[in-house]
C-alpha cells in the first residue's frame, strides 16, 4: 500500500492535479497536515471512495453538524494522523459531508482553488461557489 501511494505521489509531481475552476490545485493545509494522501492537498486517486476532495475552513456549526450526522472531526485519533478539528482549521472533507451539509443549512467556507475537480461529481459548481472564500 505504502508503495502504491508513493508512486502516487511522485506521480503528481509530474501531473498536477485540477481544482474546481480548471486550474492546478492549491495546497489546502499542512497544519494540520490533511489530504487523502496526507500530502497538504486534496489530491485524490480510485481508493478515495469518501471524495476527500473538499476544502473546507470549518467553523464549531459545521463540525457539531458532522459529528451528529455520524462523522466526528473534532476527536483526535493520533493512530490514524488525525489531530481533531477546531474551529478554524483547513481540512479536506468528504465530497458528501459538504452536500449533506449544505442542505442541512449548516455548510461552512469553502476554497475552491483547493478543492479538487471530481467535487463537482457530487457539488453542483453553484453551491459550491455559495460558500466560497478565495473568490475576488
Amino acid at each position: 500500500m505504502l508503495a502504491l501511494m508513493m508512486k502516487f505521489i511522485m506521480s503528481t509531481e509530474f501531473k498536477k492535479q485540477k481544482n474546481v475552476l480548471g486550474e492546478d490545485l492549491e495546497e489546502c493545509s499542512k497544519n494540520p497536515l490533511t489530504g487523502w494522501l496526507r500530502d497538504g492537498c486534496c489530491n485524490t486517486d480510485e481508493n478515495d471512495h469518501g471524495l476527500h476532495t473538499v476544502c473546507v475552513k470549518v467553523n464549531n456549526e459545521f463540525l457539531e453538524w458532522c459529528k451528529l450526522a455520524g462523522n466526528d472531526l473534532i476527536t483526535p485519533h493520533p493512530e490514524f494522523g488525525f489531530p481533531g478539528l477546531k474551529d478554524g482549521d483547513s481540512w479536506c472533507v468528504c465530497a458528501s459531508s459538504v452536500a449533506g451539509a449544505i442542505e442541512a443549512g449548516k455548510g461552512c467556507s469553502i476554497y475552491l482553488k483547493k478543492t479538487h475537480e471530481n467535487t463537482l461529481k457530487l457539488v453542483p459548481i453553484e453551491k459550491l461557489k455559495k460558500f466560497a472564500i478565495d473568490l475576488s
